[in-house]
């Protein structure tokens, strides 16, 4: 079956400041609906089944049953992320796409080393383009992604406070339903539908990614976030502007 690609010149236009002042009267799910009426097949949703992974899982899937759900394994996850992961796809019936890196971990540690283990920014940022963001950008135009829907909050990174219900994100629009949400709307929403949480929340993480660069929340962390990468960044890459290397290369035949 050919892949289904598109274009920029695909995206539909849209009047965002229009279309968000709208979109602030609606709720999480009249925000999904508006989604899936814009943007039709074009929409897909991603995920890294963490934490509070079931609640954005949960949304789009009642809403839009069959949105393709992209999910980048970096192939560092702990074990117990992976059978949350089955767990959810098996309950919500979860159209899940899962993609990979074509170097395998042991391939990257051979050339570049054990890359969280420098304790830099670039090792980070190196590791994340090659696990995360390559993948992704590849994900995105082999399903001919016109719209991303995401569960950012606006109160997890400061880059995230700027951020609005719909956003152009160089070839594609991002839409994030619950970028109001609170912790207390996260809570209630999960009971509300007897979802769980990943089963590292009560071992005091609030926040979950790859095993090296994951750890609890301590009394002497200001934000989540601090427990991810060591401290060093608060973002992994995925929901960045792109270089314009990296947006380019989402152009590429090659990928």
């Amino acid at each position: 079956m050919p892949l289904l690609e598109r274009s920029p010149l695909d995206l539909p236009p849209l009047n965002l400041d229009s279309i968000n002042e709208h979109l602030s009267q609606h709720n999480a799910q009249g925000i999904v609906q508006w989604a899936a009426a814009t943007f039709g097949e074009g929409l897909v949703l991603s995920t890294s089944f963490g934490i509070q992974a079931a609640v954005m899982l949960h949304l789009v899937s009642s809403v839009v049953p069959k949105t393709p759900i992209i999910w980048v394994d970096t192939g560092y996850l702990p074990p117990e992320t992976y059978r949350f992961a089955e767990e959810l796809t098996q309950r919500l019936r979860l159209n899940l796409k899962v993609y990979q890196s074509p170097l395998s971990p042991a391939r990257m540690e051979a050339l570049e080393g054990r890359l969280w283990e420098q304790d830099t920014v670039e090792a980070f940022n190196r590791y994340d383009q090659v696990r995360k963001v390559e993948p992704m950008q590849r994900a995105l135009k082999e399903l001919g992604a016109t719209a991303w829907l995401a569960g950012l909050r606006s109160n997890q990174t400061s880059y995230r406070q700027g951020l609005r219900w719909v956003d152009r994100h160089n070839h594609l629009y991002k839409v994030h339903p619950i970028l109001a949400w609170s912790a207390k709307d996260i809570y209630l929403y999960l009971s509300k539908y007897d979802l769980p949480y990943h089963p590292f929340f009560d071992q005091g993480y609030t926040s979950v990614g790859d095993w090296h660069s994951s750890r609890p929340m301590t009394s002497g962390d200001t934000h989540e976030r601090d427990t991810r990468f060591k401290g060093l960044k608060q973002e992994c890459g995925l929901h960045l502007p792109q270089t314009e290397g990296e947006s380019q290369s989402l152009d590429s035949s090659s990928l």
